[in-house]
């Protein structure tokens, strides 16, 4: 499988939160979002999120179409596509996803769960009801 150049993985980023960048709260985002910072609370995504090498990630959960993680993340993350623990990824929770890849190298400390049917898993089914 090709890799994607440069070029394109940039273009798939909509907001990124720089390295010098600290937040605290809800983050609810349609497009995608780069963490290379640090990040405190819950997030909540029909998009992708990607965090980088140097973040650190503290959430009660996360939600998203797809996670690619490098950095730390404390919580649990829920994926409807897939979840991916690049080499440099510390993993502190659990994680329900259709599609998993963990790279040599990663640490995970959490149970994990498969998604039989992708297309019927709606990780925001809660957040509906909440509302």
């Amino acid at each position: 499988m090709a890799k994607p150049r440069k070029e394109e993985s940039v273009a798939l980023i909509a907001t990124t939160l720089g390295r010098e960048t600290s937040f605290s709260g809800t983050l609810r985002f349609k497009e995608s979002l780069h963490i290379k910072g640090k990040f405190e609370g819950e997030i909540d995504s029909l998009g992708r999120l990607f965090i980088d090498g140097d973040a650190v990630v503290n959430a009660r959960r996360i939600r998203a179409s797809s996670v690619v993680i490098g950095g730390v993340v404390h919580g649990d993350i829920e994926a409807a596509d897939r979840v991916e623990m690049l080499p440099s990824a510390r993993v502190y929770g659990n994680v329900r996803t259709s599609k998993l890849r963990i790279a040599d190298g990663v640490v995970f400390e959490g149970k994990c769960e498969m998604i039989r049917d992708p297309s019927a898993f709606d990780p925001f089914a809660s957040c509906k009801e909440e509302s």
